[in-house]
């Protein structure tokens, strides 16, 4: 299975979903079609849980996401959720000061059943 890469833009997160189960979203995401830029990502999670990894780790380090991005983050979230025999953990990072963040990562953690980790980090 070949890895997902896109490079970030000033609109758009980094990308690195690794074939390893090392999953990275970084950056802003406030992309002009986020179900269009959301889509490539729930495909290769859709292939991804034919054959995971024993353990998947999806860091989300977003310094900004807009209101669609938001449903679409969701989504990777819930097709996550759908990835069985491995063990998945989602790594949310967020900036000590940003409170909304911090809020953003409990609300999706109280959403979906899968384990989450709040790191708190200088700057992202």
């Amino acid at each position: 299975m070949e890895d997902l890469k896109h490079e970030g833009s000033a609109k758009t997160p980094v990308v690195e979903f690794n074939s390893n189960g090392e999953l990275l979203l970084k950056g802003r995401s406030i992309p002009e079609n986020s179900i269009e830029f959301y889509k490539p990502l729930i495909e290769w999670l859709e292939s991804y849980s034919e054959s995971p990894n024993s353990t998947t780790v999806l860091s989300v380090q977003l310094e900004y996401f807009n209101t669609s991005s938001s449903k679409c983050i969701l989504d990777v979230f819930k097709k996550l959720e759908s990835v069985s025999g491995s063990e998945i953990t989602v790594k949310w990072h967020y900036e000590e000061d940003d409170e909304d963040m911090l809020e953003a990562g409990e609300d999706y953690e109280a959403i979906i059943d899968l384990p989450f980790e709040m790191i708190e980090v200088e700057e992202i």
